[in-house]
């Protein structure tokens, strides 16, 4: 059966059209060709025809062209509309007039990079000339990077990379740098929040080595769509770009399905749960042979529904291949490998997390399951867009959750389909992001007296700071490092531990073998000794964890559960900066422990009994801001109001604080205390979400009336009657009187701050 059947069968399928609560049909839109632009060279014309591509889209000819002209440009196209060739075309015409020239192509994952490189070596292959293109990352072989150095016309890489390895050792890499045309960076929705912020400062960082060398680059950026690319796009390069957005690719009829499992438990309002019945339709699409992927929100999740599924699916002999998991902690080789097998149409359904959100290609899908709303309405749309890259019809289902949020949206479609996707916001100019790599720019070129760092505000008054802190030394007209350290090497972009876990197969002693990698934060919770670790369907106990070789053992064994651990977060003052009436600014210690594990049943979820966890606690010191409400404001309130309340407050200003922060919401932690153990009263507390801090919460409490001022007239301004995700959260998570009564507390707080500053 093809998807356009099972459409058709689902539409009298009364039992499944009882869980839906919308059905949403988007229709098949034409494509709109233009023109060759002016300037593409012939041989890429005819073979991109031999390839079946005779004419470009709109949007690809309108980016092409605004390229070719030297301007600055960012596409934002939905999924599969070809954002490819909008800088592979102007590119590889550049470099067919001028064998010199050279460009840099930046993406936010490995996996992205070798997918590119393979497209990109298939047109050039295509057209028998001596491009030389290549993937410079951590996987690269050290006697392969020689070569890429001297000879890459196009080096493909990432923003780690280029911060780490290329920036930094910029005299080995002067053929690229004196010729650089181009700077491609796809994906930019990613770089939001601090991860945007760095990367902008690698750029000024880029670009000032390249006014050194001589060249002048201009830069292509391609984005999902987002409420806000032109703004983040000059944010990243500084300076301004042309936006392209109005997509010509074609696309097929879209059916979108908000599917909200059955009720097992009227009385408590208990359905079934988004893991069982993701399984169930998941069956349906894999006997139905629809080529599909499925979502889900966690490395277990994931692991549970391949395991599953590769049963149904396994042969006489027990193999299974035509069904995939794919997530972090694979390895680069089986990575590639799953790939390529979603590509040549060998594999008929992956389960992934979001590792195959970004714009991999992975052929054509015919329909997507989400288990679970992915968080953002930008990401919704991005994993649905997996699905149709055909002109035939595609499916898309998102199995609700029991989450306040996913039971929102489940029942108000309307509020999904009618809000934007959300803006993506950064700070380039966050004076701790911008100091760290100030010192690495002082550190590859000496400062003259005069020299901007880019865009960046306060050039002259960071060269003076770091003279007086001995990290520079002024010689003449110009600032010389003089520190020992490596400053590149103390930094790193995405603000995450670095250090990864190696997961060793010890089946058979004579032969073991490592099968994945996990980072520290995960390990305590799947990792933990005698947790049942799952790999592409496949059970393995866990022997032995060494903490210290950061490794851990695995042995296979064939079981009928799987192990789920639960993370306990507490917090503690450690000294305050700053107070003032009702809030005050510090340092705080945020501790992560694992204590017990679950075992749960595969087939049917439910609890086999616990398990003790033996492990040291995570510290994290960061930085925080609390705002407290004295007794005065909450005595009037049940524990139960003010809890509600109080929740609704924190979702307010997680909405609130990246808007006037800059950041993105993952940056900042939000949470709230009843009963606060370093205050004694209710605490709402902020705090930047990595080690050390990052100034976040200090501007938080500079601008704490204004940010609480902001959320009250968000949430009497939401049109909702008691609540919603757009203010304070849905009813199902903060109770029918939560929205009034975090009103009320707002009103009584902001007055409160207003009459102690003006005493």
């Amino acid at each position: 059966m093809n998807v356009d059947q099972l459409i058709d069968s689902l539409r009298e399928d009364r039992d499944f059209l009882s869980c839906v609560s919308n059905w949403q049909v988007l229709p098949a839109r034409e494509a709109s060709y233009a023109a060759w632009p002016a300037g593409v060279q012939e041989e890429l014309i005819r073979a991109l025809g031999a390839r079946g591509i005779a004419r470009l889209y709109t949007h690809q000819a309108a980016a092409v062209d605004k390229a070719l002209r030297r301007e600055d440009v960012c596409v934002v196209t939905p999924t599969a509309s070809g954002k490819t060739l909008c800088y592979n075309v102007p590119i590889l015409s550049e470099i067919l007039r001028n064998d010199d020239a050279r460009a840099l192509y930046l993406f936010p994952t490995k996996a992205l990079s070798q997918d590119q490189v393979a497209e990109l070596y298939e047109l050039i292959t295509q057209m028998d000339v001596d491009i030389k293109t290549y993937t410079y990352d951590g996987d690269t072989p050290a006697a392969a990077r020689k070569a890429i150095r001297q000879a890459g016309h196009v080096v493909v890489t990432n923003p780690d990379m280029l911060h780490s390895n290329i920036l930094p050792h910029h005299t080995q890499w002067v053929k690229l740098f004196e010729n650089l045309r181009f700077i491609v960076i796809d994906e930019i929705h990613t770089y939001r929040g601090i991860f945007g912020a760095n990367l902008a400062n690698v750029l000024r960082r880029l670009m000032r080595l390249c006014r050194f060398y001589g060249s002048d680059p201009q830069f292509i950026l391609c984005s999902a769509t987002i409420a806000n690319p032109g703004e983040l796009a000059a944010q990243l390069i500084g300076r301004p770009v042309s936006l392209v957005d109005r997509s010509g690719a074609p696309m097929g009829e879209k059916h979108i399905i908000f599917y909200n499992p059955p009720v097992v438990n009227r009385q408590l309002g208990i359905r079934k749960s988004a893991l069982s019945q993701t399984r169930m339709l998941a069956l349906m699409l894999l006997k139905n042979q629809v080529p599909s992927i499925v979502f889900a929100k966690s490395r277990v999740q994931v692991e549970v529904l391949t395991k599953a599924l590769k049963e149904e699916r396994s042969d006489a002999l027990g193999r299974s291949g035509t069904v995939r998991g794919y997530r972090g902690g694979y390895l680069p080789q089986e990575r590639r490998e799953i790939e390529r097998g979603l590509r040549a149409g060998q594999v008929n359904m992956v389960v992934t997390t979001n590792a195959l959100e970004l714009g991999i290609d992975i052929g054509s899908l015919d329909a997507c399951l989400l288990c679970g709303y992915p968080g953002t309405i930008a990401s919704t749309w991005q994993q649905a867009g997996r699905a149709g890259r055909r002109m035939g019809r595609s499916l898309t289902i998102l199995v609700a959750s029991s989450a306040p949020i996913d039971q929102y949206l489940i029942t108000h479609p309307e509020y999904f389909f009618a809000q934007s996707p959300e803006n993506a916001l950064t700070n380039p100019d966050n004076l701790y992001v911008l100091l760290n790599h100030f010192k690495c720019a002082a550190y590859e070129l000496p400062f003259k007296q005069e020299e901007d760092f880019g865009n960046a505000p306060g050039s002259e008054s960071l060269k003076q700071y770091l003279q007086e802190a001995g990290i520079v030394r002024r010689v003449g007209d110009s600032y010389f490092w003089s520190a020992e350290d490596f400053p590149a090497s103390e930094i790193s972009l995405r603000t995450a531990m670095t250090e990864n876990f190696l997961i060793m197969d010890i089946t058979d002693p004579a032969r073991v073998r490592m099968v994945g990698e996990m980072d520290r934060f995960t390990v305590p919770m799947l990792l933990h000794e005698n947790a049942i670790y799952l790999h592409e369907g496949t059970q393995y106990q866990v022997e032995k964890l060494d903490f210290d070789a950061c490794k851990a053992f695995i042995r296979r064994v064939n079981v009928d559960y799987y192990t789920d651990a639960d993370l306990n977060v507490s917090l503690s003052l450690l000294d305050i900066a700053q107070q003032a009436p009702h809030a005050a600014h510090g340092e705080i210690k945020v501790t992560s422990l694992v204590k017990i594990f679950k075992k749960m049943k595969f087939d049917t979820g439910e609890s086999l009994g616990y398990g003790p966890v033996r492990l040291p606690e995570t510290d994290m010191h960061t930085a925080a801001m609390w705002l407290t409400l004295p007794e005065e404001l909450s005595a009037g309130f049940s524990n139960d109001a003010l809890q509600n309340g109080m929740l609704g407050i924190a979702n307010l200003l997680r909405i609130v604080c990246p808007l006037y922060l800059m950041c993105s919401p993952r940056d900042l932690a939000v949470t709230y205390q009843v009963k606060c153990p370093f205050t004694d009263l209710p605490t709402l507390i902020v705090y930047d979400n990595c080690p050390g801090g990052i100034g976040l919460s200090e501007k938080a409490f500079l601008m704490r009336r204004m940010l609480l001022s902001h959320a009250l007239n968000l949430a009497r301004a939401c049109k909702c009657d008691a609540g919603c995700p757009s203010c304070t959260g849905p009813v199902n998570q903060i109770g029918t009187q939560g929205k009034a009564t975090a009103i009320r507390l707002l009103e009584g707080l902001t007055a409160l701050l207003a009459r102690t500053q003006e005493a």
